[in-house]
């Protein structure tokens, strides 16, 4: 049977109002009305949000709310994001509040799960330009590819999955790595699991190559810098099914060398793709904004380099003091819960 799509429209916007229909056109489409997503268990959903130009408006804001307020109200569904704005601020942020709120209701999302059209449509000319279609018309196409790979989505599992764990932490002292290596072992033997720390070795920023330099030197599974990130990182991701990023705050960001490492993925990129991958993180805030993290992972690696963002991906803690997350109030049943979740994702079901 064909699979539909679910529509839920937040906000209003002419210009989507003009290019959805003939994007879906031929598609099976449902609407759901936002203030009824609580019974979207199970869908695939088509977000199509519209900003005025100061922003979401209070419409976005209420299925915020309702989305943390009901945590597995999106059990078993999938989901693809538009953001319309009417500017040219704010379409990406917009787009990771509402993924992250969306994913800790239960939502997963496949990889590049989002098409954004800022007030210009000049975020598209690249493409249209390879498209050799005009911006408006390059949207259009972009939204109806991602409702085709949202409708064909189908999430991969593996007899024995190979899980890939980064960091860039001090093994001794570091909260975060702790945790890693907890989930680590309560993951069944079934798991292949390779550890690799981003402070062995130098780490060099990209340093923004053409496209075709990065080729170049991609087909050639190298990079202009070299180091460990080409001999060693990008082989490993290439090489294994699921990403677990550990990612203490730093001044609300994830660590300069984790930085480096999604900047120079795009050497991988040119020649092959992480849709058939998971990302997983694990982030640690030592006073607040562990969500800021999340939202800066999942932009980084599902937004916009392609790995699919299972349900509920991240465990985010707040924890100072080296050694302090080893007593937080129900960590441990929560790791516990992490790891099965990883478990019961990756794995086949017998």
């Amino acid at each position: 049977m064909e699979q539909e799509l679910t529509l839920v429209r937040i906000g209003h916007s002419a210009r989507l109002e003009r290019l959805l229909p003939q994007a879906l056109s031929g598609l099976r489409v449902k609407e759901l009305p936002p203030e009824r997503i609580e019974q979207a268990a199970g869908c695939r959903l088509l977000f199509a949000a519209a900003l005025d130009e100061y922003g979401p408006d209070e419409t976005v804001c209420r299925l915020l709310r309702t989305l943390r307020k009901h945590p597995d109200c999106l059990s078993g569904s999938y989901g693809g994001v538009i953001v319309d704005g009417a500017g040219e601020l704010y379409t990406k942020q917009t787009a990771r509040e509402l993924v992250l709120a969306a994913n800790q209701a239960g939502c997963a999302f496949p990889g590049k799960p989002l098409v954004e059209g800022t007030g210009s449509l000049y975020n598209q000319h690249i493409q249209a330009g390879i498209l050799h279609l005009s911006w408006e018309q390059t949207y259009a196409h972009q939204l109806r590819q991602l409702a085709q790979r949202l409708l064909e989505f189908e999430p991969p599992c593996f007899a024995r999955p190979k899980l890939l764990m980064l960091h860039a932490s001090d093994n001794k002292r570091s909260n975060t790595v702790w945790l890693g290596e907890q989930v680590l072992a309560r993951l069944p033997d079934a798991f292949e699991i390779k550890t690799i720390s981003l402070q062995n070795g130098s780490i060099h920023d990209c340093r923004g190559c053409s496209y075709e330099a990065c080729l170049h030197f991609a087909a050639q599974s190298r990079c202009f810098y070299g180091g460990s990130i080409s001999d060693e990182v990008l082989p490993a991701i290439s090489a294994c099914d699921a990403m677990l990023f550990l990612c203490p705050n730093y001044n609300d960001a994830v660590s300069a060398n984790i930085m480096a490492l999604f900047n120079r993925l795009t050497n991988l990129l040119v020649k092959q793709d992480l849709y058939q991958k998971y990302l997983y993180g694990i982030v640690v805030s030592g006073y607040s904004g562990s969500d800021i993290v999340a939202r800066q992972l999942l932009g980084a690696m599902c937004l916009n380099k392609t790995a699919i963002l299972p349900p509920d991906f991240c465990l985010m803690q707040t924890a100072h003091d080296p050694g302090s997350v080893r007593t937080a109030d129900g960590i441990d049943a929560r790791i516990t819960e992490f790891a099965a979740r990883i478990a019961k994702i990756q794995t086949v079901q017998k």
